[in-house]
């Protein structure tokens, strides 16, 4: 079990015995239980912000123990203008990736998505709305939202999406809760670029995805902008990429090859 589920556990515990405390006459003073309230929250909320603590879902950020070579995974997508030539760079390369499609750009653009998965690629959901704030969603939000995007790939497919990747990254109790009714693997990273800003250069990406570039990395880039109001500069930041993994020695890896194995090391 994660280390930050087991404080959760613990602190949620003994914040039931606050009351209890109160009752007999050891409670605390109204400071030190608004201060322990605050503390409690702050915790709970950056459960929810670092998804990839584990502390309400179990989250692959990374490949199995001895694990060898990278996974490189993409967001955001599909989009005919920055996906099908990212397809071409990694086909060059023989490199098979997974993609992490949003529902409503999977509906207008089904021809991208198939050729996703013509080409061997792994595909995931990335939610339907890609709604920034889904993890203040409700339960049942959140299944409808999931399960209308999952329906779409499917009907592309003719295949059940297996992976989950939460838009920006945040899961909260109802979508940990969802994940598990849906039997969806919820995966994070261990290195990323912050290629979907628009901002973002070739070689600032490159260089934080560097610092991160080692066997069983779970590599986070954008074949697509959220809006798709700019193209991310994903390839030419991949090149670079490329070539650091190839002056380390580094191979490159399905996800679904480590997902598919019996143990996972996803703290």
């Amino acid at each position: 079990m994660p280390f930050a589920r087991v404080v959760l556990y613990a602190s949620t515990f003994a914040a039931l015995g606050v009351p209890v405390a109160a009752y007999l006459g050891h409670g605390l003073a109204p400071l030190a239980t608004l201060a322990a309230i605050l503390v409690y929250s702050a915790y709970v909320t950056c459960g929810v912000v670092f998804s990839s603590w584990g502390m309400f879902a179990d989250v692959v950020t990374h490949g199995p123990r001895n694990a060898t070579g990278v996974a490189l995974t993409f967001d955001d997508g599909p989009d005919p203008a920055t996906t099908l030539p990212l397809l071409d760079w990694l086909d060059e390369h023989h490199i098979v990736a997974t993609f992490f499609v949003i529902g409503h750009k999977v509906e207008r653009y089904p021809e991208v998505v198939r050729e996703i998965h013509r080409r061997g690629h792994d595909l995931g959901v990335h939610s339907y709305a890609h709604s920034r704030s889904m993890s203040f969603h409700p339960p049942g939000s959140v299944r409808r939202d999931l399960k209308r995007a999952m329906a779409a790939m499917q009907s592309i497919t003719e295949q059940r999406p297996r992976f989950f990747r939460a838009p920006i990254g945040h899961i909260s109790p109802a979508m940990a809760r969802v994940l598990r009714e849906l039997d969806l693997i919820a995966v994070g990273w261990s290195a990323r670029g912050y290629d979907g800003l628009a901002s973002a250069t070739a070689q600032t990406v490159a260089h934080r995805i560097g610092r991160g570039l080692r066997d069983g990395a779970i590599v986070l880039m954008h074949d697509a902008s959220e809006r798709g109001d700019f193209t991310p500069v994903c390839i030419e930041a991949l090149a670079l990429v490329h070539e650091a993994a190839r002056r380390r020695n580094l191979s490159y890896v399905p996800l679904s090859g480590w997902l598919e194995t019996e143990t996972l090391d996803s703290l």
